[in-house]
């Protein structure tokens, strides 16, 4: 009777170069990053807000989902809550004054939103588009576009108005009246919702004295980062805009 033959064991095949390098911790850390950085350079933007120039909408510390896509195709409307980088107009961005530190914060706060957004990141209202002729206000204290009062049923602490004593036929004017301004061409109008405490579009054109052509701000269409679309934090606030 035959013996049992041994049985022979044979090395394993190398694996492909391609499946070790796919398969290597290291790629899964940068794929995920490159994945999280495409999201946010072309689909959604996590946006912590500043100040109270948007209260009761939004409120300091709120973190806002800003929706990349939104205007792909399209253009910002009256009433959209856009996020975008302001121009030197504005006024200084604040990040000369960043040491190392508050650049990492500044990085961080950019990828999550929590903590410093960019150096000179706002979030306001539009209020009129290209082309559109913009005033305020009339005999109701309302604001003008294109000669249509609009119905504002989100400002919270807009300037005293008082037709007959305090409207702007009367000395001293309101400080809700402006000039009347044609917004230029790839322009914005941004306000902000707390009217009487918004460093926004208008706000050099309420002291007495400005020039009514140059006073105005604008945001341009290619600083437009997006549209909020829905508050992510704090928990309690969850809710789309």
């Amino acid at each position: 009777m035959e013996g049992v033959t041994p049985h022979e064991t044979t090395a394993a095949a190398p694996r492909p170069l391609w499946r070790r390098i796919t398969g290597s911790t290291w790629f899964h850390l940068i794929a995920a990053f490159v994945v999280v950085g495409a999201l946010l350079s072309f689909v959604a933007k996590p946006y912590s807000v500043p100040s109270g120039s948007m209260e009761q909408t939004l409120e300091p510390g709120d973190r806002v989902l800003v929706n990349r896509l939104a205007y792909v195709g399209s253009a910002p409307t009256t009433g959209d809550i856009v996020v975008f980088d302001a121009d030197e107009t504005w006024g200084p961005d604040g990040s000369a004054d960043d040491g190392p530190l508050k650049s990492v914060l500044r990085w961080v706060g950019e990828v999550t939103g929590f903590g410093p957004s960019g150096p000179h990141t706002l979030i306001k209202r539009v209020i009129a588009g290209p082309g559109q002729t913009v005033s305020c206000c009339d005999a109701e204290g309302r604001m003008l576009v294109d000669g249509v009062p609009l119905d504002e049923p989100y400002i919270f602490e807009d300037f005293p108005f008082t037709a007959g004593s305090l409207d702007c036929t009367t000395a001293p004017v309101s400080l809700r009246c402006l000039p009347e301004v044609t917004v230029p061409a790839g322009s914005y109008l941004m306000l902000g919702d707390h009217r009487a405490a918004s460093a926004d579009g208008a706000m050099s054109c309420r002291s007495p004295g400005t020039d009514p052509a140059s006073c105005w701000r604008w945001a341009l269409r290619d600083q437009i980062v997006g549209k909020a679309a829905v508050i992510l934090w704090p928990v309690d606030r969850w809710t789309g805009l």
